[in-house]
């Protein structure tokens, strides 16, 4: 019995062990996967206004061909159904946000070691 036992768990484990390593994806299934979330970011780009060069900015780690057809396939389709472009609500876009910044003045103490000195003739 313990023999058996033994037998069925030394040729159950390596058959368990397949899933571990891949999560249950194939290579195709992941790169399939890969390329439909870069499409769905490219489309959601095109579709919230955003040229594909601030899509590929804010989206570093998406598959940039994968990224590119999906904002070219809404574009294609808002073009075609002539839909609007609609502004996204939650964060402002990098123009705006790098527009409103601004540097913080020196410190009081500090403001005489980073005033430009005189020239002395």
């Amino acid at each position: 019995m313990l023999r058996q036992a033994l037998l069925i768990a030394t040729l159950a484990l390596p058959l368990a062990a397949c899933e571990f390593g891949s999560g249950g994806e194939t290579a195709e299934q992941q790169a399939a996967r890969r390329e439909a979330e870069g499409k769905a970011v490219g489309g959601a780009c095109r579709h919230a206004g955003r040229a594909i060069e601030d899509c590929f900015a804010l989206n570093k780690r998406a598959d940039k061909a994968a990224v590119f057809a999906g904002w070219r396939e809404m574009n294609d389709y808002m073009r075609d159904n002539k839909v609007e472009t609609v502004m996204p609500q939650g964060t402002p876009a990098p123009a705006e946000s790098a527009a409103k910044v601004e540097p913080a003045p020196p410190p009081a103490d500090d403001a005489a070691k980073h005033a430009p000195k005189a020239k002395k003739t």
